[in-house]
């Protein structure tokens, strides 16, 4: 449940982001979005290593987590730069 939770913010933030950014400024908001989220990601997978994880379970998962978000960030610029 935590990673769906984490997954519906990370795409809520970017869609947010990228709408509230001016035109000129998306490219750089996507970037610094994908460093933010690659922080959170790798916050999470600290978590889950602390709590008894292993890294060969949370890797897929972490590869959802932070791809998701990042790659709608970078869909919706690719979308908003065309139109």
């Amino acid at each position: 449940m935590r990673t769906l939770i984490l997954i519906a913010v990370g795409l809520i933030l970017a869609i947010a982001l990228l709408r509230l950014t001016p035109s000129p400024h998306r490219t750089r908001t996507a970037s610094l979005f994908t460093l933010a989220w690659l922080g959170v990601s790798a916050w999470n997978l600290r978590t889950g290593l602390s709590h008894g994880y292993t890294l060969a379970e949370e890797l897929p998962i972490h590869v959802a987590l932070f791809g998701i978000p990042a790659l709608a960030a970078w869909g919706l610029w690719w979308w908003a730069r065309r139109g």
